[in-house]
């Protein structure tokens, strides 16, 4: 019998765990992936100070060393059902079944498949990629930044919430992040290809965090990247691999046309595929966005309808790396509460 079982190794659960296991409670960590730090592990620079992901990866490495948490890797959770005494039962894919006094589900966030707007052109032409893909393109740069098919870009596009506040996705909410990452690479590829024309095509802008409003100011200042208010419509390439953008120009109330070398879809957050299974299997309750429904958003955001089931960090909404630790710290006190 443990005192916490914490599913998911991203910020969220380790952040949880290491809050803790300070606080004297017995806590392991079940994570599906090879290595802890979830998506953090694929990001390149965090908002808004640009720093290295790696540093804050880094630091929980090291605070999960420094306690000798007991995490189990490759290691998915099929099922968890709270039995009558209220003693937790969870099934792991290795057969190994844990029994808990709370859990903490720190699950996570998927994100939004790109390829179900097939109008954006994604996997279709070589020179459309997603933000996801830019990290992971930036994380690994050695020198000169190039496009998919081998050119230094000269008109680089970013298409904002692809995948969000969209009828036609079935995600009717903003995922309050793609706006601000959006902004954070075209100043970076600005830095990368000083010769670059950069657009940024949004809905709304929601600059909602601290120096979120700084950065944005920054790039239309200090690295002329061009914002327009608009959607697009639809995608096609020319023989070079260039591509043409129709957008529709809000402000101006007409349409227009874009010839890019670099298209770049702000893809969103989705709930992770886990907590629908989990919802089955422990009637825990979810919103309409399909996240975690918090027992109440205001003053218990950590609780769900299950006594004793807990949340953290992005399995509840879409959260910045700042929102996940302090959501995260919140919930190692909630379950200290519940346990004491």
């Amino acid at each position: 019998m443990i005192d916490v079982l914490i599913i998911g190794g991203g910020i969220a659960g380790i952040e949880t765990a290491c809050s803790l296991q300070d606080l004297g409670f017995e806590t392991v960590i079940v994570e599906k992936e090879k290595n802890i730090g979830g998506h953090l592990n694929d990001w390149d620079t965090l908002f808004p100070t640009h720093r290295p992901a790696s540093e804050v990866l880094a630091h929980y490495t090291d605070e999960t060393r420094k306690r000798a948490l007991t995490i189990y890797l490759n290691t998915y959770v099929i099922s968890i059902k709270r039995q009558d005494d209220g003693i937790f039962e969870i099934l792991t894919s290795r057969d190994v079944v844990f029994h808990s006094k709370t859990v903490v589900l720190a699950s996570g966030y998927n994100l939004f498949n790109a390829t179900r707007k097939e109008e954006y052109g994604y996997k279709i032409y070589d020179n459309v990629i997603t933000s996801a893909d830019l990290e992971i393109q930036l994380k690994q740069l050695n020198g000169e930044y190039k496009t998919p098919t081998g050119k230094v870009p000269q008109k680089i596009a970013f298409i904002h919430c692809v995948g969000s506040r969209d009828e036609k996705s079935g995600n009717h909410y903003c995922s309050k992040l793609c706006c601000v990452t959006a902004v954070k690479q075209a100043i970076h590829m600005r830095q990368l290809c000083p010769q670059a024309e950069i657009y940024c095509c949004y809905m709304d802008l929601r600059m909602y965090g601290p120096g979120f409003e700084e950065m944005y100011r920054e790039a239309q200042e200090k690295h002329s990247v061009q914002f327009i208010r608009g959607r697009l419509s639809e995608v096609g390439e020319n023989t070079d691999g260039s591509l043409q953008l129709k957008v529709e120009d809000t402000l101006a109330a007409r349409p227009s046309r874009l010839q890019v070398d670099l298209l770049v879809l702000m893809v969103g957050m989705e709930s992770a595929k886990s907590t629908e299974l989990f919802a089955q299997s422990c009637g825990l309750q979810c919103a309409p966005s399909r996240f975690v429904q918090p027992r109440d958003i205001h003053i218990a955001s950590n609780l769900t309808n299950v006594d004793g089931l807990f949340t953290a960090g992005t399995s509840m909404a879409p959260m910045s790396v700042y929102d996940t630790v302090n959501h995260a710290k919140a919930a190692a006190f909630a379950v200290r509460d519940y346990l004491n």
